[in-house]
């Protein structure tokens, strides 16, 4: 969090949004810029708006000031202005120590008179287009005003500091040739910080006696702040080639990109399992006591409860066994990936016996389709996940094929979670209920049940797509059945927090990288690329990790 204060309102704000500035720091200005190949021209071209930035600071704090109630208040705000004032003057100096001249003359792209404009309009009391000032009784009122200027500012500072921190992160603190280091230390530096820190505690202490009202009014400022700014840096004009949005990579009119997603706890908050007991019982819950057997006689809710939780008990006791035994038992080292499918051998047999048991338990006997539906429909999914869906499918420079692989015994589920919006076009693979009337017999066409099948599944998709430099295989997902599928395709993606697809993938040489520093290592191999020989490598042992969708989108779409 840097020096925000955990309690505060620009913490809480920050921590809503933070997965916004993901967007920025995946643009190709920030790529480029971490991997030191950024274009002198275009660096230029970014910092040369400082000046505007700069501008539009010193004006919104002296209309802040002037709106300000309590003198502390006012000095604080005073202090933070001579702060922007003096970097102003002593901005040629200051980019001449990074190693850079400012050009002659220097002309405001439109995403910074965007930003800009906002700015003054905040701090001039124009807010979602009401004049607030207008509205204002008493001079205590005023102060609101300068709440929401704040609002505006402190996210900026806030960016600023958490990308240049996660960039200097990537640099060898000894090594002076990244030819941006010394801008990336002064982001980086107390002094900044000190700076970001201050224009955040003066925003929490100016919201201390607002209306719930005006918070969400800071809140849109704040959230309208991150936006203004990932749209500036998205629109750094770079000549270079790029490694990110992925879609740059590759020619929009013959690319073909097929993405493989895993989906309980990849797409969604909750496993499809526990959902498909869940319905079971509360149907079995709601059904008359007193009415006649059928030939689909159902367990009461509370044997089926107890039934459930005896067998999600037994399933979590003995896949942590069979995890534990398919490790090798000595350090393999290297990449071992025949290996790692010999041992995920086990784990298919482990999962067959498993779906066997749930069959014979009856736990899934007398559900129907249309609460399958409905629970589909409701689902949860993972911040951010549906969305990216949605737009690849719709919006994607080059024709996109998207593929849910899953373990779920119920396809339906998936598909009903998907029905909405543009993702008609998501296929599905996976297990299925078997019904009579739409009502469900308990049993299961068991169509995916092990990594291997899985594995199946992917190999017999990429039959159909002609194997040339324009087509590119990207697979997310979370668990150890997905292992084979991330290092067969050429970006494998994991996201979540699976403990045992670590465990397994370090034991067999698998190298886990960070996205974002793998992108910077990748765009050095693009820039150093003469041959036109850069190219995604499947089964090179290395996978990408992320923690939200957001990451995902920004890679492989932008902002």
């Amino acid at each position: 969090m840097g020096g925000v204060d955990e309690g505060g309102l620009a913490s809480k704000f920050w921590i809503k949004f933070k997965n916004q500035s993901v967007f920025a720091m995946y643009t190709p200005f920030f790529v480029s810029l971490a991997s030191g190949s950024l274009t002198s021209d275009a660096f230029l071209h970014c910092i040369s708006q400082d000046v505007h930035f700069l501008k539009a600071f010193a004006d919104a704090y002296q209309l802040a000031e002037e709106c300000a109630d309590d003198d502390d208040d006012k000095s604080a705000i005073r202090k933070l202005r001579k702060r922007v004032k003096h970097k102003l003057k002593t901005l040629d100096t200051l980019v001449r120590e990074w190693g850079f001249e400012l050009p002659q003359e220097i002309s405001t792209n439109n995403a910074a008179a965007k930003y800009a404009d906002f700015l003054l309009a905040t701090a001039s009391g124009k807010v979602e287009g009401e004049k607030v000032l207008d509205k204002i009784v008493t001079p205590f009122e005023k102060t609101k005003v300068a709440a929401y200027t704040l609002g505006a500012v402190s996210p900026c500072m806030r960016l600023f500091a958490f990308i240049t921190k996660e960039i200097q992160a990537l640099l060898n603190p000894n090594d002076s040739s990244h030819a941006y280091k010394k801008w990336i230390d002064y982001y980086c530096s107390k002094t900044f910080e000190e700076a970001a820190s201050q224009a955040e505690e003066l925003l929490d202490k100016l919201s201390v006696s607002l209306t719930g009202e005006e918070l969400e009014v800071i809140e849109k400022l704040y959230h309208q702040s991150i936006k203004l700014e990932v749209d500036f840096f998205t629109a750094q004009p770079i000549t270079q080639q790029a490694v990110v949005p992925l879609s740059w990579v590759k020619d929009p009119a013959e690319g073909h990109l097929t993405i493989f997603c895993d989906f309980d706890l990849t797409c969604t908050a909750f496993d499809s399992s526990a959902i498909l007991a869940e319905i079971a019982i509360i149907t079995a819950q709601k059904a008359d006591p007193d009415q006649s057997e059928t030939k689909l006689t159902r367990m009461s809710s509370a044997d089926l409860r107890s039934t459930w939780d005896v067998l999600s008990t037994k399933y979590t006791e003995e896949y942590e066994q069979c995890i534990e035994s398919i490790m090798p038992s000595e350090e393999v080292g290297k990449f071992d990936y025949e290996g790692l499918c010999e041992a995920l051998k086990q784990l298919a047999y482990f999962e067959k016996k498993a779906n066997s048991r749930v069959v014979e338990s009856g736990v899934l006997k007398g559900l129907n389709l249309e609460d399958i539906k409905r629970a589909g429909q409701r689902l949860i999914f993972q911040d951010g996940c549906r969305g990216f869906f949605e737009k690849i499918l719709k919006t994607a420079n080059f024709k996109t094929d998207v593929h849910i692989l899953s373990y779920s015994w119920c396809g339906e589920l998936i598909r009903s979670a998907f029905s909405s919006g543009d993702l008609d076009a998501l296929k599905v693979h996976s297990s299925e209920l078997v019904y009579e009337d739409s009502i469900s017999t308990g049993e299961i066409i068991k169509k995916l049940e092990s990594p291997l099948e899985k594995l199946q599944v992917f190999n017999d998709i990429l039959k159909d797509c002609s194997n040339d430099d324009q087509n590119l295989t990207v697979y997310i997902g979370g668990s150890p059945a997905d292992l084979l599928g991330l290092l067969e395709a050429d970006i494998g993606i994991v996201i979540g927090t699976s403990s045992s697809l670590r465990r397994l993938g370090d034991s067999f040489g698998v190298s886990f990288v960070p996205l974002f520093s793998g992108l910077v290592e990748k765009q050095k191999e693009l820039t150093n690329d003469d041959d036109g020989s850069f190219k995604w490598k499947k089964l090179s042992g290395t996978l990408y990790t992320v923690s939200s969708w957001a990451e995902i989108h920004a890679f492989i779409l932008g902002s």
